[in-house]
């Protein structure tokens, strides 16, 4: 089991710099600021992204007193989503133009075959980093998402929280979330340079199962779910991270290139798929043909 446990989803982690998509996928990865001095040196990691990563803090306790506002503009604590049943937590900001976005749907389709009830069985709490986020914000995007689960019914177990600095940096401080504030297109310090993952979480409130990446086995879920409704603490994945936060010098901005990998790679398996078939198909035209020419010569004699 712990084997297990120790590699999945090591592939599918992803640190991405949430910004405008607008470069070619083969860019080389560098950082905001780091052409000061020249050419970044080889693997070196950019500067930008010192503080981004994702430390496995298992069985550290969350800061359950840390007070939030929910979707609804009620002032809650993060400790009310806990005591009774085990939670998902995610670390996430509503105005995200990309990644965020991608991680939720990632989410919501893997909680889509997870035979549990969000509400009965477990909590989603999703925390938004950015102060800035409004109860507003985060009412749409409830609303998003519990769409798009498909069961209305279980809205009470989704809980979208806002917050002020403090309770935000307790919280990815505990979880051993890093992320920086970074230019957005309009060069102002809009967006967010971070990492996708979320947590499982004990009804206790101690982080009991890291996920990385933007899919999550339904199977792990269930798996790790069960496991933190009992207490017990998880093993840490495989942390490799894939840095594809990128810079600009020409523009001056940062920019993902995940999604642009994502599509050719796509397009290069269809595309090979495709050649495949072509050329089987291909093969057995001529294998029948060469058969119907046998066959003739064989009538003929």
């Amino acid at each position: 089991m712990k084997d297990r446990r120790t590699i999945r989803g090591g592939w599918q982690a992803a640190i991405l710099g949430c910004a405008l998509l607008s470069v070619p996928v083969f860019a080389q990865v560098s950082s905001y600021g780091d052409k000061e001095n020249g050419e970044n040196a080889g693997d070196q990691l950019p500067q930008v992204l010192q503080k981004v990563g994702v430390a496995q803090h298992l069985n550290q306790q969350l800061p359950l007193s840390a007070s939030f506002v929910d979707e609804s503009g009620k002032p809650v604590k993060l400790g009310d989503y806990f005591g009774k049943r085990p939670a998902i937590l995610a670390l996430v900001y509503y105005t995200c133009p990309m990644l965020c976005s991608e991680e939720m749907n990632g989410l919501t389709s893997s909680l889509e075959m997870v035979k549990l009830t969000p509400g009965k069985d477990f909590d989603v709490v999703i925390v938004s980093i950015d102060p800035s986020d409004s109860p507003e914000q985060a009412a749409k995007s409830k609303a998003l998402y519990v769409k798009r689960y498909g069961r209305p019914e279980t809205a009470a177990g989704w809980h979208f929280l806002t917050g002020q600095r403090p309770a935000i940096d307790a919280v990815t401080n505990a979880a051993g979330f890093g992320y920086v504030r970074v230019p957005g297109p309009d060069g102002k310090l809009s967006q967010f340079a971070h990492a996708s993952s979320i947590e499982i979480v004990t009804p206790e409130g101690k982080l009991a199962q890291y996920y990385l990446g933007v899919e999550y086995s339904p199977k792990d879920m269930l798996l790790g779910l069960i496991e933190a409704s009992g207490n017990k603490i998880g093993s840490p994945v495989a942390n490799i991270l894939t840095y594809c936060y990128h810079y600009d010098p020409q523009k001056n901005k940062h920019s993902l290139i995940v999604a642009r990998v994502v599509q050719v790679g796509g397009m290069i398996t269809v595309a090979g798929l495709g050649g495949f078939m072509f050329l089987m198909f291909r093969r057995d035209v001529n294998v029948a043909r060469e058969h119907d020419l046998t066959k003739k010569e064989t009538d003929k004699g």
